[in-house]
């Protein structure tokens, strides 16, 4: 009988510490584990990878009961077509309601941002927003981001009646049919959309209520939700009925993963990485043993070409910044009079100012990085030359040639040859002039294991 009471009490505790370790790991304590939230999502700056893989983790964690409404709080200048395609994708296949709200005052919805919000179930605005120039510029990996020059060249075509070479007509053609579509999917104004892309419009919040390209003018997050409550949006592609009144605001940050992704992904920080990678590299090669610069040098080269995978880069560019490096190291080595370190030096200051469009808000190198680049190789160059330098100066003293000048002893001679001891070796010797044992000699040359030697002239008096 007490074997087993104490077995039910034993089954009891472990039920009991199953039943603690399941609600820690639920993430939810039991009794909030009914109540909905509104999660909000902060999208501020250019829309790259990172912001992509932030938002689309979020939406796949976000699970109907648990989460009734996902905001994205915006503010952006535009970004990547790419990543903006990545976002909307997850957004139009999100079983929970997506909300656009740009803000706070003074944020704008541009470019990129703009198409977001009219794929979203809700877009709302703060006053003194602003949402539009959606014309797409294609760049290297297809960024979508409006410029003033584009737009001068469009407004010209389109009051000439023309319509641009056709890759442009291709672009703006689809772009327009996509942001149309999003449009119609969620009734909003898919006029005013098109003419956002074909001639970069773009509109302060009263009027983008007032034209039917917004749902809701909101002031902050609590009364974004009580406006839109009762509202019917689509939802995966369904009528729904938004309950959002009671939700329990929840922020949530990008985690260091996507932290970690935006520092990769900077471009200043990639091209640093390259630089180190590529140096490293060479150093290794031309010292091997050394381990530490080829480590290093790996690692860097490696996670470079990572974030270059995902940025818009032009690779006629790169091939330039790393055929000037070639070229600086080659002087160093074979040594031209300076002609190929500052042929290397051109090479690598115009490959980095083409490697990266500078119309992308962003995604642009600093030009202070350039420069800190090519003082810094200049210098490197300037380190290695006059190392080149000071060893064609210095003698030799390994191998073969370290035995010429060398000053030795006649051992034995007889006829014009014999055995001289030279650095504490014995070799055989040949000799144009007479000589006679122990007599002192100077190496004169080398030919294979026979040394060519001459006598020592003895100092005058």
């Amino acid at each position: 009988m007490r074997r087993s009471r104490a077995g039910l009490v034993a089954a009891a505790m472990l039920g009991g510490a199953l039943g603690v370790l399941a609600l820690a790991f639920s993430g939810l304590p039991a009794a909030a584990a009914a109540a909905e939230q509104a999660l909000v999502l902060d999208i501020d700056g250019p829309i790259g990878p990172p912001t992509a893989d932030y938002v689309r983790r979020a939406l796949a964690a976000a699970k109907p009961g648990a989460v009734g409404l996902v905001i994205l709080r915006m503010n952006t200048p535009g970004g990547l077509d790419t990543s903006m395609r990545e976002i909307i994708k997850a957004i139009l296949a999100s079983p929970v309601p997506v909300a656009t709200y740009v803000a706070p005052n003074g944020a704008r919805a541009a470019s990129a941002g703009t198409y977001i919000a009219y794929a979203s179930a809700i877009t709302a605005m703060a006053p003194s927003t602003n949402i539009g120039a959606a014309t797409p510029i294609q760049l290297g990996s297809a960024p979508l981001l409006p410029t003033e020059q584009k737009q001068q060249k469009q407004d010209h075509e389109d009051k000439a009646g023309e319509t641009g070479d056709a890759e442009s007509r291709k672009i703006v053609n689809d772009a327009v049919a996509y942001i149309r579509g999003l449009a119609t999917l969620n009734g909003r104004n898919a006029d005013w959309a098109a003419e956002a892309v074909r001639s970069a419009a773009s509109l302060p919040a009263s009027e983008a209520l007032a034209l039917h390209v917004i749902d809701v003018i909101a002031d902050d997050v609590p009364d974004l939700l009580g406006k839109i409550d009762g509202r019917t949006a689509t939802v995966a592609g369904k009528p729904q009925q938004l309950a959002t009144a009671g939700l329990a605001i929840v922020t949530a940050p990008p985690d260091w993963r996507t932290e970690l992704l935006a520092l990769l992904t900077n471009p200043n920080v990639a091209f640093i990485l390259m630089l180190i990678g590529v140096y490293g590299l060479i150093l290794e090669f031309f010292n091997p043993g050394a381990v530490a610069p080829g480590l290093v040098g790996t690692i860097c080269l490696l996670l470079a070409l990572y974030a270059l995978a995902l940025l818009p880069i032009n690779f006629a560019g790169a091939a330039l910044v790393l055929f000037g490096i070639v070229l600086m190291v080659a002087e160093a080595h074979i040594g031209v009079f300076g002609a190929l370190g500052v042929g290397g030096i051109a090479a690598f200051i115009i490959g980095a100012l083409l490697m990266f469009p500078s119309q992308a808000p962003g995604f642009a190198l600093s030009r202070g990085v350039v420069a800190g680049a090519v003082i810094g190789s200049a210098v490197v160059l300037l380190l290695l030359l006059g190392f080149a330098l000071r060893s064609r100066r210095r003698p030799v003293v390994t191998g073969g040639e370290a035995l010429i000048g060398a000053n030795g002893e006649a051992v034995s001679w007889q006829d014009g040859e014999g055995r001289v001891r030279v650095q504490g070796e014995i070799w055989l010797a040949r000799s144009d002039g007479p000589l006679a044992a122990g007599s002192r000699v100077t190496v004169v040359a080398r030919d294979g294991l026979v040394l060519r030697v001459k006598a020592v002239q003895a100092a005058s008096a």
